[in-house]
């Protein structure tokens, strides 16, 4: 590491970071600015950082001292007590280290009296949390997510507090035990996910909020379709239910993020007709925003997003001549920071360019989700770029395409 700081070596710093310490590439290009695909291309020995600027941030977040790096000491070595030890730095996940940036919340002792201004104290919380999932996989964020719902579930059973006081901190344990299963779905924890799926539900329907109740069971869909027919077939009929438990008297944001898993479902299911009037009611429903605030939960589905499950849709339904328009006029909007889900998206570009016969294109897509999901926390992007460079190695002669294959296995 010495050596590495030396010489600007900033790859190996990263990579050592990472094998050591469990500090994920996608945190570290959170905290310093780099790109996450560049964090990786550095890591694996390619380019080199040279800007004043960079190496100072980068020197700040890993707490080096200046002269270690070639720099006059760090504003933050000449003051006392600031200097974390540097082997409890390098155990901090990015999770939890993100998350101390966060406003703390003072939590009531065990026994008192709960009031009523806390639950939407958490909701302001975990809508703060939320952010993370911008940005980081879920095997950063599974363990800060879970931490909150459990902590919530502990006021619940050791306060007291007023009726209406108790539903709204069911609605906001709901609300964290779906965060939490996202990010264990995210990260791989699949049974995990089921049972804090599970939970939410019972939990937002105790809360009398329909609203998150049907959210629960999109969920429980969206990670059903993993399995056989008969799996996805259950779960067409739970994203129906999810639409029909929430009501059309949710908020417009909600029935749109509804209504499009609904569409995803029954085409990963392979039902056209039912995947487009399901796509028709989330526009109408998108429609219908007029400013008045959705719930955070459903706040991030707007024209882009829906461009994308559509373009998704059709991929998943083999019609490429729908899909590679609607995903590469989506995608031109869409940031390189959201990198695990940009990687995501353009797998299943790259799919339709194969199903169209665009060999070459495709391969330029699948190299630049390769680029994205490197070191990203998420098992979901390589899953999905698996059986896309499968088909693609079919055209192992074609030298574009042999470069991406040893891209990959690099």
């Amino acid at each position: 590491m010495r050596s590495a700081l030396a010489t600007h070596d900033f790859g190996t710093v990263f990579y050592v970071a990472r094998a050591e310490a469990g500090i994920s590439y996608s945190m570290i290009a959170a905290e310093t600015g780099i790109k996450p695909e560049r964090v990786g291309t550095l890591a694996k020995g390619h380019g080199r950082v040279t800007t004043f600027e960079k190496i100072a941030r980068i020197a700040d977040v890993f707490r080096i001292p200046g002269r270690m790096v070639g720099l006059a000491p760090r504003p933050w070595e000449t003051q006392p007590h600031s200097l974390a030890p540097r082997r409890e730095f390098l155990k901090n996940t990015a999770a939890a280290s993100l998350a101390v940036g966060l406003p703390e919340l003072s939590r009531p002792a065990t026994g008192g009296r709960l009031g009523g201004d806390l639950p939407q104290k958490l909701r302001q919380r975990t809508a703060r949390l939320r952010r993370l999932d911008d940005v980081l996989g879920g095997g950063d964020t599974y363990r800060t997510y879970l931490g909150e719902y459990q902590s919530t579930r502990a006021l619940l059973r050791h306060n007291s507090y007023t009726q209406e006081t108790g539903r709204g901190l069911l609605s906001v344990l709901a609300e964290q035990a779906q965060q939490a299963g996202w990010a264990a779905f995210d990260g791989g924890r699949h049974a995990e996910a089921r049972g804090l799926y599970e939970a939410s539900r019972t939990a937002a329907v105790d809360a009398e909020d329909a609203a998150l109740a049907g959210n629960a069971l999109a969920f429980l869909a969206y990670q059903r379709l993993r399995g056989d027919r008969e799996e996805r077939q259950s779960a067409v009929q739970t994203a129906a239910r999810s639409c029909a438990m929430a009501g059309p008297d949710a908020a417009p944001g909600v029935r749109a993020l509804l209504s499009e898993r609904l569409a995803w479902a029954h085409a990963v299911a392979g039902h056209a007709d039912e995947t487009e009037r399901a796509l028709d009611t989330a526009q109408t429903a998108l429609a219908e925003i007029d400013g008045t605030p959705q719930p955070d939960w459903a706040a991030w589905v707007d024209e882009t997003e829906l461009q994308i499950m559509s373009g998704r849709c059709w991929t998943e339904l083999r019609r490429p001549l729908r899909a590679v328009p609607t995903l590469e006029a989506a995608l031109a909007q869409y940031d390189d920071s959201h990198a695990r889900d940009k990687a995501l998206y353009l797998s299943w570009l790259a799919d339709s360019y194969l199903a169209a016969g665009e060999i070459e294109q495709a391969a330029r897509v699948i190299s630049r989700a390769l680029d994205l999901s490197s070191g990203v926390a998420s098992v979901r992007p390589r899953e999905r770029l698996v059986p896309v460079l499968q088909r693609l190695s079919e055209h192992s002669d074609l030298p574009s395409v042999a470069d991406v294959l040893e891209q990959a296995r690099s």
